[in-house]
């Protein structure tokens, strides 16, 4: 039986803040050899990313706001999507695999008084300048790259799609799956309806991972590890870090919100729930490293 990853894509490492074109092709070509290395590897994947950079750039577009915050995650799914298909697709036939690629527009349950609704602190969009910082009508919060738009970011509960994506993977479809943590819905008697916010998709990510008793979750992101004393002259890659040193560098607020603090904790929760799993922070290019414990790092349950 094959082993199954779950291979989740930073949005802002296929479009970063400050990036031009070239690198995000760069980049995504680094994650397409990501894939096919572990498909080479008898891996089954299932892809996630994230969408922070896109879909702020379609909100902005968005001038009188005709369309709902999640509306645009939804269109997120769809281009992102599309891209990451196309071109791994190509390749599969290239090499005469037998994969095929499957896109699903993936919904996620969130719980319409999670307190992140009060508390917006997932980033969105570009950097912005001062006068857009002075000006805008929004929450804004400083990130690692610079001030930028943040929204509310609900806990994931349920994959309303996941015997669906089950499903492909038994038929060995890669799965493009979860854009920008999933579109975020209620229940409201009996119904599913959307709600104004951007679930980070690496939460979304462990979730899927341990749903489906996934053999590994790789967060591959701009940061090549986790560093202790990040920003420092001092910085250190990290290459084995177990949860409870995870949890305690957290605690002293080495990890920022809404950026490295939800991937930490998607890894912790991950192995906590799949002890035998493979769980792995790298960046693009780098997963057979990574999972040699040679790049990137591994987070262990101790």
């Amino acid at each position: 039986m094959r082993k199954l990853a779950v291979y989740a894509l930073g949005g802002n490492a296929l479009q970063p803040p400050k990036a031009t074109s070239s690198t995000s092709v760069e980049v995504l070509a680094r994650v397409m050899s990501d894939v096919i290395d572990l498909l080479e590897m008898d891996w089954s994947v299932i892809i996630t990313h994230g969408n922070g950079p896109q879909v702020g750039h379609l909100m902005e577009l968005d001038h009188e706001s005709i369309h709902s915050l999640e509306s645009w995650v939804a269109a997120t799914q769809g281009m992102i999507g599309h891209d990451i298909s196309m071109n791994l697709q190509a390749i599969l036939q290239r090499r005469l695999r037998p994969e095929r690629t499957a896109v699903i527009l993936t919904r996620v349950v969130v719980d319409g008084n999670d307190p992140a609704f009060a508390t917006p602190t997932k980033p969105v969009g570009p950097i912005l300048d001062s006068k857009t910082v002075m000006s805008a009508d929004w929450d804004i919060a400083q990130t690692i790259h610079g001030p930028r738009r943040v929204v509310a970011s609900p806990k994931p509960i349920q994959i309303l799609e996941l015997d669906v994506i089950r499903k492909l993977v038994e038929l060995q479809a890669v799965v493009i799956c979860g854009g920008g943590g999933g579109v975020p819905v209620i229940d409201r008697d009996g119904h599913h309806v959307g709600v104004p916010a951007v679930i980070d998709k690496d939460l979304l990510s462990s979730r899927l991972a341990i749903d489906l008793k996934a053999d590994a979750l790789i967060i591959s992101t701009d940061a090549d590890a986790v560093y202790s004393g990040f920003g420092t002259p001092d910085a250190k890659a990290i290459r084995h870090l177990s949860v409870l040193e995870a949890g305690a560098m957290n605690d002293a607020g080495a990890f920022p919100a809404g950026s490295m603090a939800p991937k930490v904790k998607a890894l912790c929760s991950y192995v906590d729930s799949i002890h035998e799993g493979q769980a792995i922070f790298c960046t693009p290019g780098a997963v057979l490293d990574a999972l040699r414990g040679e790049g990137g790092t591994t987070f262990t349950a101790s």
